[in-house]
């Protein structure tokens, strides 16, 4: 294929490069930049296409990985060094994980809310803390799944409302 055939066969697929470049961008302007640069690299590289092979495919390939290269290489540049004379960032202290007085007392003040509530609402509500779904918890009570919703919905209502003094 001469030079002539083959950027006359690459500016064809302008429109289609342009939707798959959107699509990965979610960006207009993003999506300019990749085109450019897969057709740049598309003409850079005419000499390693393979005749009677798939022109379509070869560009959108070139492009998929661009854009993955453009990725990764911008997430790397989001790295923070901390290049404050004393190191002040990584000096900072992490949480240890460990509970803090004041949350350790609201916690004890939910949970002492949640053991005041009629087991009609309690029992649903811990099931989905627990992490069943709606389905389960109906089929374990025998009720049906709007009630199962209902109950949950409110008992949160009533949790908020009688926790309202914490943050």
């Amino acid at each position: 294929m001469t030079a002539i055939e083959f950027n006359y066969q690459l500016t064809s697929l302008k429109g289609s490069l342009e939707r798959f470049a959107y699509s990965l961008t979610s960006n207009f302007e993003d999506a300019r930049d990749l085109l450019q640069e897969t057709f740049l690299k598309a003409i850079s590289y005419r000499d390693k296409f393979a005749d009677n092979t798939n022109l379509k495919a070869w560009t959108f390939t070139i492009m998929k990985n661009t854009f993955i290269n453009n990725y990764r290489r911008a997430s790397k540049a989001n790295t923070t060094f901390d290049n404050t004379d004393d190191l002040y960032f990584l000096n900072l202290r992490q949480e240890s994980g460990l509970e803090k007085p004041d949350e350790f007392l609201s916690a004890k003040e939910i949970q002492m809310n949640i053991e005041m509530l009629e087991d009609e609402f309690k029992v649903p509500f811990m099931m989905h803390v627990q992490g069943y779904k709606y389905k389960e918890i109906a089929d374990k009570l025998n009720l049906k799944i709007g009630t199962v919703k209902s109950r949950i919905f409110f008992t949160r209502k009533k949790l908020m409302d009688s926790l309202k003094g914490y943050n």
